[in-house]
């Protein structure tokens, strides 16, 4: 089993004293004790994600940002009550996208895949919101293109009980 390096003497002879989950398990944190010279110290052992890779129409490729995914949301809820509530939910809502196209996509996603990801999370927290991003991702020219996504919404959303 590899060892890690202690940072006082060097050597590679170390045994875990204690394990621990850190940063809402998304870590564990190990004690260590050097078996030459002694010393404990601190590791962390963290998942290591591969970067998530956004192919263009162009082709071209270029790393997901997590920023220009919030920006396009912060724009379609400008006014709305998700946007009033600090950005947690904007900030959760990104979190939940990203994490669904690490699943579905692997490595790299289309963009396409990028913004079905937005608005399908978005038509469950905001349906104007939702029709705000759509106008923009689906590139909307007319009045019937929102009344087609307005339809497709209230298809899948239940009535407001009053």
């Amino acid at each position: 089993m590899p060892a890690v390096r202690c940072p006082g003497c060097g050597s590679f002879e170390d045994k875990v004293i204690d394990s621990r989950q850190a940063d809402d398990g998304s870590a564990i944190r190990r004690r260590r004790a050097c078996i030459e010279c002694g010393r404990r110290f601190t590791t962390f052992e963290r998942v290591e994600e591969m970067p998530l890779v956004v192919v263009k129409r162009s082709g071209h490729r270029e790393p997901f940002d997590r920023e220009k995914v919030a920006i396009g949301i912060r724009l379609a809820a400008k006014g709305r009550p998700i946007e009033d509530d600090g950005g947690t939910a904007l900030d959760e809502l990104v979190t939940t996208v990203e994490d669904a196209l690490r699943l579905e996509g692997g490595a790299e996603v289309p963009t396409e895949a990028v913004g079905r990801a937005v608005l399908e999370r978005l038509r469950e927290v905001d349906a104007v919101a939702a029709v705000r991003f759509a106008s923009v991702y689906l590139g909307f020219d007319d009045l019937s293109d929102f009344e087609r996504e307005i339809t497709l919404l209230a298809k899948r959303t239940e009535p407001k009980r009053r």
